[in-house]
């Protein structure tokens, strides 16, 4: 808890707006909240997220004033915005590149709250909103991938919109309001268009509100200790703020190369090609933050249970706090829950490779045969949802974890040759 304000207003224009609109006190009060002093870098992309959120924004509604929403124009449109408009260029390529950037920094940020434990009691809300910014997200970023409307665009639709008359009973309908008809058409990019403008305001509100839970209970850090006395923390500015501008500067360095020097290697080339409906692709693949659902997706023939599965492991996420039993938060103190992770992120990447590939391409040779990507997929599918659902649960019954230091302040103090005090087992808060 940040506990009372210490803002004093001073002057008495100050004073009259602090008790009509008190923006300043807010400002204050995040400036000097109270933060566990042993955060490390892996907490700098809470910053780096805001900053991608609003580049996105602010490049999202300039290219929509020069965008066209019609089938007939919208591919010569992102082709007259790169090459006529004054500084387009830049525009959409800041625009396509932060997409990327954007969803780096998320996988970054929720890798490091699954080490750490940030899901555990009592953030399981603050995980939650967090779960439904990225769910935001990947419809936000899914819509705008149609825009550009050149190959991958149009067939991307097509098959995603596809998979919505799989479900049962609602299916059909369903699909036909989203297309605006019966096949991706105009309505279609029209609709898309409005929905992909309006989603990231939608995602900057959820985004307050997980500022605001962050605020109510205070961040996690890297041991999983609670802080407990005054010298556990330290005021948010000078000292996290200094920290944050340092990485958001590396990660603007590498933001700048790929705007820069490589605008286009993050997409697929035959987005380049203007949509052409009697002319298929000869693989369809997503944007490459989708490729582990995708992978996900295409793992079992049937095709309402792919959608299931890949809906599945987005929505274990939203549960995520329950299912992990274990008391200690940070995986620092879990030897072998740490081992498990690893071989998550492993498996991630892998479904990631799965996804790219032609399932029935061979991933691994063994001799004169090998594993193909639909078998691995597989497998690292099964890897996924047994994560989740089957080792955390019992890890956290049968796992003995480390001593863990006392407090924060004990755990970051050189003792020098004074003997270091004793650690106990503490208890998730």
């Amino acid at each position: 808890m940040a506990g009372p304000s210490t803002y004093e207003p001073k002057g008495a224009v100050m004073r009259w707006m602090d008790t009509r609109l008190p923006i300043v006190r807010m400002g204050a009060d995040f400036m000097t909240f109270p933060t566990p002093r042993n955060l490390n870098y892996w907490w700098t992309f809470g910053g780096i997220l805001l900053l991608c959120l609003m580049i996105q924004i602010v490049t999202g509604v300039i290219l929509g004033m020069h965008y066209v929403a019609h089938i007939d124009h919208a591919f010569d449109s992102v082709q007259r915005i790169r090459r006529d408009v004054p500084y387009g260029w830049l525009m959409q390529s800041a625009h396509a590149v932060g997409a990327s950037m954007f969803f780096l920094a998320v996988y970054m940020h929720m890798f490091r709250a699954l080490y750490y434990g940030s899901y555990k009691a009592p953030r399981e809300v603050l995980w939650i909103i967090g779960c439904l910014i990225y769910l935001v997200m990947m419809a936000t970023a899914f819509l705008g991938y149609t825009l550009p409307w050149g190959q991958m665009s149009f067939w991307g639709a097509t098959v995603i919109t596809g998979f919505f008359g799989a479900v049962p009973v609602v299916g059909e309908g369903l699909q036909q309001w989203l297309l605006g008809g019966y096949a991706v058409d105009n309505a279609t990019l029209n609709r898309f268009y409005s929905l992909h403008y309006l989603l990231p305001f939608i995602i900057a509100a959820l985004s307050g509100l997980h500022v605001w839970a962050l605020h109510v209970t205070g961040s996690s850090n890297p041991i999983g200790v609670s802080s407990k006395v005054k010298t556990d923390t330290l005021p948010f500015h000078p000292y996290f703020t200094v920290k944050d501008m340092f990485a958001v500067t590396v990660f603007l360095i590498i933001f700048a190369f790929f705007l820069f020097y490589l605008p286009d290697a993050l997409g697929h080339a035959d987005n380049y090609i203007k949509a052409d409906p009697l002319k298929t692709p000869p693989h369809i693949v997503p944007e490459w933050y989708f490729l582990p659902f995708y992978a996900i997706l295409r793992a079992v023939p049937d095709k309402l249970a792919g959608i299931l599965l890949m809906l599945g492991a987005i929505a274990v996420l939203f549960v995520l706090p329950w299912l992990d039993t274990s008391r200690v938060r940070s995986m620092r103190f879990r030897p072998i829950a740490r081992w498990f992770f690893f071989f998550f992120v492993i498996f991630c990447f892998i479904l990631g490779w799965c996804g790219a590939g032609v399932p029935d391409d061979y991933a691994i040779k063994i001799g004169d045969g090998g594993i193909t990507f639909y078998r691995l997929g597989q497998i690292s599918t099964l890897y996924y949802f047994a994560y989740f659902i089957v080792i955390l649960p019992i890890l956290g019954l049968i796992e003995d974890p480390v001593e863990r230091p006392a407090s924060i302040t004990q755990a970051i103090l050189d003792y020098g040759d004074k003997p270091e005090p004793e650690k106990v087992l503490v208890p998730a808060e």
